[in-house]
C-alpha cells in the first residue's frame, strides 16, 4: 500500500478536494464520483458524503492508496 501524507492548512478540508489536491484525482468532479462510487473509506468505514470534512488524524483510503492527514 501507497502512503501518501498530507499536512492541513487550514481547519478541515472536503474529502474530493483531498482526492484532488493529493492527486487521487484530477478534478474535483472526479473526486466526487470517486467518493459516489464508495471507493473511498475514511478511517476504515466506506464514506459516500462528498463534502464530509476531514480533519487531522483521519486516513483516508482508495484502493491500494492510503492517505494520512496532519494537522499544520
Amino acid at each position: 500500500m501507497q502512503i501518501l501524507r498530507f499536512e492541513l492548512d487550514r481547519d478541515h478540508v472536503e474529502l474530493h478536494q483531498l482526492l484532488k489536491l493529493t492527486g487521487i484525482c484530477d478534478s474535483g468532479g472526479a473526486g466526487k464520483h470517486l467518493v459516489a462510487s464508495g471507493e473511498v473509506r475514511v478511517d476504515g468505514i466506506v464514506e459516500l458524503r462528498k463534502t464530509c470534512k476531514i480533519r487531522g488524524g483521519q486516513r483516508v483510503e482508495v484502493g491500494d492508496v492510503a492517505i494520512e492527514v496532519v494537522a499544520g
